[in-house]
């Protein structure tokens, strides 16, 4: 996947908030918080996940469509693997 270095920054970015959220998670389970709030903040880590997951495919498959591949299964390959992570998520 080739990804320009804006499209870098952002996931970059999006995987620090993530692990940040998840630093927090960790502390709240230290500090014995409400289990409501330790849920609500892993639904929010997975919700993050799950975004970046899809920028991922998302991206793969843009790129897949403008640079085809030139064999034709090679290019049905790539994008039935692209449709089975959207479907596996």
């Amino acid at each position: 996947m080739n990804q320009s270095e804006e499209q870098k920054r952002k996931m970059t970015n999006r995987l620090k908030r993530a692990e940040g959220q998840m630093r927090g998670v960790q502390k709240m389970i230290q500090q014995d918080d409400e289990c409501i709030d330790i849920v609500t903040q892993l639904s929010a880590v997975r919700s993050s996940v799950d975004r970046m997951i899809g920028m991922i495919v998302a991206e793969n498959l843009k790129d897949c469509l403008e640079n085809p591949s030139d064999s034709t299964e090679d290019q049905s390959a790539k994008i039935e693997k692209a449709i089975q992570l959207i479907v596996k998520k």
